[in-house]
């Protein structure tokens, strides 16, 4: 006859339970500590050229660095930016995988019924990026140059206006949608894969209008390959002297974008502050913010915690934007 060891409950032995729970913090702060031990994966979820990508590339250089291993940037374009965050949710949750998140993930919350992925609770909020005005540019031959030139020539022209975007759900697409709704301008709107096709578009005189995000489109604006109408922020932009904002024509309006960085839920908390403490350090560097200003961005500096009230603010900011639109995915 073999004789088995009863298994006893833990609660009997208070001293192993604490030892059990210091020996697995130890695990996980070594962790850490040697985090990252290899390449780290950050996915963009759309083509280069765009917002998203210019972002991550700047901040993937001051991580591998700093952190002393490659931050390599995937570029998963497709399904309104859906396939690359659900990439990003079906990863191991080690540290090795991030996305790059983007007012999309907010706005997509509302705008798609059958995500095959709940973002607020599947991507862990890690860190925020920047803060940055949309542009309302058009192409350098269109007669208007104003916002109120711009809603006359609209509504003397119905339907023939192409309003690019760098994808259905992005902030591009809802600024538009927002544009639309408070002044009554019926425009088509022509979704590309990202900013980068869309401006390419935009330059030919394929499509007429865009509200793109500033940091794709600066340095087009700055080499007078398109023209600056308008920001979408509340306040002037300072990285365009001269140029209104939206709202001074249309009380009310403002559309901001939004950036950070999040990576799969699970993902050990000792790793995303590690990566939380790296990107504050980035966006407090004179060098970093006088780069990220020449796009447009502000730094947003904070916690996960932060960054998660952040995301949560803009979903349910632009599902009422969605909602009140009527906006639908072509």
């Amino acid at each position: 006859m073999i004789l088995r060891p009863a298994l006893l409950p833990v609660s009997l032995f208070p001293g192993l339970a604490l030892a059990l729970t210091v020996f697995l913090a130890g695990i996980g702060s070594a962790v850490a500590a040697d985090y990252p031990t290899r390449t780290v994966k950050w996915v963009v979820p759309y083509p280069p050229g765009g917002s998203t990508d210019v972002l991550a590339r700047i901040m993937s250089q001051w991580f591998s660095e700093k952190m002393g291993q490659s931050f390599v940037i995937e570029n998963k374009a497709g399904g309104g930016n859906n396939i690359g965050v659900e990439l990003v949710v079906k990863a191991a949750p080690d540290g090795y995988t991030m996305l790059l998140v983007n007012p999309a993930n907010g706005i997509n919350t509302t705008l798609y019924k059958n995500l095959p992925f709940n973002f607020l609770t599947d991507i862990a909020p890690v860190a925020g990026l920047v803060r940055a005005p949309n542009v309302m540019e058009v192409n350098n031959s269109f007669p208007a140059r104003t916002v109120p030139e711009f809603i006359a020539y609209c509504k003397a022209n119905p339907g023939k206006i192409n309003m690019a975007s760098s994808g259905s759900g992005t902030s591009v697409h809802l600024s538009g949608e927002l544009f639309k709704f408070m002044t009554g301008c019926d425009m088509l709107h022509v979704p590309f894969k990202g900013a980068g096709p869309a401006l390419v578009e935009l330059m030919s005189g394929q499509v007429h209008v865009i509200f793109d995000n500033l940091p794709s489109s600066a340095a087009h604006l700055q080499g007078g390959r398109i023209r600056a109408i308008a920001v979408t922020s509340a306040e002037r932009e300072p990285s365009l002297p001269g140029v209104p904002t939206v709202a001074e024509t249309i009380p009310g309006y403002e559309a901001t974008a939004w950036f950070g960085i999040g990576m799969p839920r699970g993902t050990p908390a000792e790793i995303i502050q590690k990566i939380n403490a790296e990107t504050n350090r980035a966006l407090a560097d004179p060098k970093m913010q006088a780069r990220l200003a020449q796009l447009g961005g502000k730094p947003i500096i904070g916690t996960p915690a932060d960054f998660g009230k952040v995301i949560a603010a803009e979903t349910a900011k632009w599902a009422k934007v969605v909602i009140s639109s009527g906006a639908k995915v072509e």
